[in-house]
């Protein structure tokens, strides 16, 4: 049953941003900082957790996904460091996914050629 939820969740916000892109003069770097923000204030607010609960990675792994576990590693932070835990929960949250985005996308830069 998980599979089904994160198929439909993941699949709602996928849709959600695409009509997003069509239906507006938003651009799509636009549309995914959009996307961060609202599961950074979902997040906030505790709405976000219980989607991942449900759909597991279909809420974790697209964009607002991103936002929700800044937001949670801000909340641990603070929770340890006091206010330098604002400054530094984000990163400390994130670090790996966003070590592995760089360490794919230099992969991908160094193996194929841009189309000229």
């Amino acid at each position: 049953m998980i599979f089904l939820w994160a198929f439909l969740v993941g699949g709602a916000m996928c849709a959600a941003a695409q009509l997003v892109v069509d239906l507006t003069a938003l651009t799509p770097a636009h549309a995914l900082v959009l996307f961060v923000v609202l599961g950074a204030v979902a997040a906030g607010f505790g709405w976000y957790q219980p989607l991942v609960r449900l759909a597991g990675a279909g809420a974790s792994v697209p964009l607002p996904g991103f936002g929700n576990v800044l937001v949670r590693g801000i909340f641990k932070e603070v929770g340890r460091h006091g206010a330098q835990g604002l400054m530094t929960g984000g990163l400390t949250a994130s670090a790996a996914g966003i070590t592995m985005a760089m360490v794919f996308a230099t992969i991908a830069a160094l193996a194929f050629r841009p189309k000229g």
